[in-house]
């Protein structure tokens, strides 16, 4: 069973930044996908960005493009989220998550975590 647990939200200033972290573990293939999804008070939970275990290609959503980057960490399936110039719309939580197979389509996944909270407010 894979298990994936985040950490690193927070309270941060508009134009800020955060770095989330998320460490997965008991995958039984090397073909996956792993990434965050994103839940704002009120709305519907949104596939923000991931990265493929096999070649390292990314989505990433619109919303979140050139000012969001994932990288995988040196320890076998750890992954960052590095957040930057960030926004009050980015505020909610953040779940990582993974699932076998490739980046498209990052609307669903398989193993979640328990999310972690980003609060982006002066």
């Amino acid at each position: 069973q894979v298990q994936v647990q985040e950490s690193g939200g927070g309270l941060v200033q508009p134009g800020g930044s955060l770095r989330l972290s998320c460490a997965a573990s008991g995958f039984t293939g090397d073909y996956y996908a792993i990434g965050w999804f994103r839940q704002a008070p009120g709305k519907d939970r949104e596939g923000v960005v991931c990265i493929s275990s096999s070649d390292g290609s990314t989505y990433y959503a619109d919303s979140v493009k050139g000012r969001f980057t994932i990288s995988r960490g040196n320890a076998r399936n750890t992954v960052y989220l590095q957040m930057n110039s960030l926004k009050p719309e980015d505020t909610g939580v953040y779940y990582c998550a993974a699932r076998p197979g490739s980046t498209a389509s990052w609307t669903e996944a398989d193993s979640w975590g328990q999310g972690t909270q980003v609060i982006v407010s002066a």
